[in-house]
């Protein structure tokens, strides 16, 4: 069980693993002589993206008559959202996206275009995870509450055991939620894990009110133009479940998997017992780096440990960032995980929601990397 804490959670003091990979990445970057932000990949991306989305959307609205042209469009429509969260609206969140702020500042908006809110998400990704991650307690995007457990340090409930079959349907309420729930909590009590939060104000509320505004329109009020009720609302759902499951399963199996490791703080110190740079390294898991068109796809997210270690320099470095942060990491004995394919990771995901889910599973402390390699318990 997780300890209740106020104040966040702090780290050992920084090693040479870290200096020296700051060292190796920024002697690539000065030796190619490449930016960090976004390149015209990126903005060409960008650009398919966009249409990709636009297109979908028309043709759902005003070109779909029959169910059987509808599912798929809506299908194609939330792989198109998807695809713009994860090139154009995470780059852009962390700054990566442009060398400009207020280019960075409208494409993070794009989250707003989805139903979502970009300031919201900068505390609850920026901060509450890219600070803490697989922290029980601090990081927000392995907490669903009771009705799943994704850390050993997490309460463990009966119906635990049935989470690998069930927990796709949770992953599934992952759009709805933001879209239609979680931001408007937010905005009633604001605050991530033990992350504050301060409600929004001045241009960060417009948006706010604004985003929502023009989801809702966009989502329901122009298809009711041309459409029923109930496929309405039925096509809404499917959309929101294919880009929640999407969403969700990137993200799981990045992060909770059997090689990456969880870990509390030290009773009575609030001190993570590693420094901050291996922590991320030793949370974090690729996964398909050789799938090019998957790398595309997904904005470079499945390379994590790379990411998570610079999650201000663009994703189109990461493929190459990725053989200088392997190499550092084994030159100061740093595991650095990676699945070859995405299925092997699925995999991986899915013995782990086994795992947590049964009675005997690791004990409560720091999840050594022995721990995190070992085979689920028979």
């Amino acid at each position: 069980m997780v300890p209740w804490r106020t104040v966040p959670p702090t780290y050992s003091p920084c090693t040479k693993f870290r200096r020296d990979l700051e060292a190796r990445v920024a002697g690539y970057f000065d030796v190619s002589r490449r930016s960090r932000h976004g390149t015209w990949r990126l903005y060409l991306k960008t650009a398919i993206l966009m249409i990709w989305l636009a297109a979908s959307y028309v043709a759902l609205v005003w070109g779909a008559t029959v169910w059987w042209q509808a599912v798929p469009l809506a299908i194609s429509l939330a792989l198109a959202m998807a695809g713009v969260g994860f090139n154009v609206q995470h780059d852009a969140g962390h700054g990566a996206y442009s060398r400009h702020p207020g280019v960075n500042r409208i494409a993070a908006l794009s989250l707003n275009l989805l139903g979502g809110d970009s300031y919201f998400w900068r505390f609850k990704h920026n901060i509450a995870h890219h600070s803490y991650p697989n922290i029980a307690g601090s990081d927000d995007d392995i907490r669903l509450g009771p009705l799943a457990r994704m850390s050993p340090h997490q309460v463990r409930y009966w119906f635990h055991r049935f989470q690998h079959l069930y927990v796709w349907g949770l992953y599934a309420l992952l759009a709805i939620n933001w879209q239609l729930f979680g931001d408007f909590h937010a905005m009633i009590r604001p605050g991530v894990a033990d992350t504050r939060v301060t409600r929004p104000r001045g241009w960060n509320l417009a948006f706010f009110c604004l985003g929502k505004a023009t989801f809702f329109t966009l989502a329901f009020v122009v298809p009711l133009l041309r459409h029923r009720l109930m496929p309405v609302i039925g096509i809404y759902l499917l959309t929101a479940a294919v880009l929640g499951l999407t969403l969700a399963i990137v993200f799981q199996l990045a992060h909770c998997v059997e090689e990456a490791e969880f870990r509390i703080p030290t009773d009575g110190t609030g001190r993570i017992d590693r420094d901050f740079t291996a922590h991320q390294v030793e949370t974090s898991v690729d996964f398909a780096r050789g799938n090019r068109l998957l790398t595309w796809y997904l904005g470079g997210l499945n390379y994590q440990v790379e990411h998570h270690l610079f999650p201000k320099t663009c994703h189109v470095h990461y493929p190459a960032l990725s053989a200088i942060v392997e190499t550092t990491c084994r030159a100061h004995g740093i595991a650095h995980r990676s699945h070859p394919t995405m299925r092997g990771a699925l995999r991986s995901h899915v013995r782990w929601l086994k795992r947590m889910g049964r009675k005997v599973d690791a004990p409560i402390g720091p999840v050594s990397p022995t721990l995190a390699f070992s085979p689920p318990e028979t």
